[in-house]
């Protein structure tokens, strides 16, 4: 683990965006990516965003994500293909370039969560029909499902919010072929079963995640991020059966940190978002270095340094 001075010193050098003179391009919430002809070139910021809304920076997060997904993605290559070509910086992926499937497949394995469409947000408010799928009476926040549920969103642009529907919407509104859509779903529920089985090794739970798809030739390729702190609720294993039966929250490696603070200042996506202070940014950061280490079984390596510039100095070499 990192420690809090290099932390505290990385505040002054994180990546809040880019502007490369290559490509045409695209600014998510979170990553820059350049098209050049068939090839997509994706910088992972140190951007984070809670509740469709990009609220500041964290040191080395955008590392920490991208070099997640790199692991994860060579792990289930042989579940479903993925669009990775190469990784020329701890912050860059060159990606082929996939025709980008509008929906994001997210599987819940517990009943939490703060954001409007999170399923405890839904179940506490009698909502018992989420996406399709019938939850029982009496369940309580971060208790386990019976088994996984999907529940589909829309994937919005930068500034809007996602919405949650089923899959039968999802197919009703012509978003995706149904026999794809079929397949979506099928290699979700593998990616998320595989996941889970290898945390639960190094003592972490996989709560839930979201998968983003596209095509290349016809054929459905994972695209974007995979089990990172990001795109993924982690809980410590160890510790979520006596926490749970002690109504207590379990604990977390993920941005649900964030997500939890700013609803405690009453912040769940509107008006003003509030000043996150250096000390919240820092935990944060901690929370997802920590889980990279114990989701990779890796230690965390960076230093201080200008993220961009190193970047662009990679990049010529490529």
């Amino acid at each position: 683990m990192l420690s809090d001075d290099i932390l505290k010193e990385q505040l002054k050098n994180t990546l809040d965006k880019t502007n490369l003179n290559i490509g045409k391009k695209y600014e998510g919430k979170v990553r820059d990516s350049y098209v050049i002809d068939n090839k997509r070139l994706i910088i992972t910021t140190d951007r984070i965003s809670a509740f469709d809304r990009v609220l500041c920076t964290l040191p080395f997060k955008g590392q920490v994500l991208n070099q997640t997904a790199a692991f994860w993605f060579e792990k289930t290559k042989d579940i479903v293909k993925n669009h990775v070509i190469d990784i020329p910086d701890p912050n860059v992926l060159v990606a082929k370039e996939c025709e980008l499937i509008p929906v994001e497949m997210v599987i819940r394995g517990y009943l939490t969560g703060v954001t409007t469409t999170s399923a405890w947000y839904n179940y506490e408010k009698g909502i018992r029909n989420f996406c399709g799928n019938i939850l029982p009476e009496g369940m309580e926040k971060n208790q386990k499902f019976e088994k996984p549920i999907i529940t589909p969103s829309t994937k919005a642009e930068k500034g809007a919010h996602d919405e949650s529907i089923s899959g039968e919407e999802i197919v009703k509104r012509g978003l995706v072929d149904e026999n794809i859509y079929k397949k979506m779903e099928s290699v979700a529920l593998a990616l998320y079963n595989f996941g889970n089985q290898y945390v639960a090794k190094n003592n972490l739970i996989l709560v839930d995640t979201k998968y983003e798809f596209g095509l290349l030739d016809g054929e459905l390729i994972l695209i974007d991020e995979i089990h990172t702190p990001d795109s993924s609720r982690f809980w410590v294993k160890d510790t979520y059966d006596e926490l749970f039966s002690n109504n207590k929250e379990p604990q977390k490696l993920d941005k649900e940190y964030v997500r939890q603070w700013l609803a405690d200042k009453g912040f769940i996506g509107e008006g003003k978002i509030p000043s996150i202070p250096d000390e919240v940014k820092i935990e944060a950061a901690k929370r997802y270095i920590t889980a990279y280490e114990m989701i990779t079984g890796k230690d965390f390596e960076a230093k201080n340094e200008d993220i961009l510039a190193r970047i662009e100095n990679n990049l010529k070499k490529i």
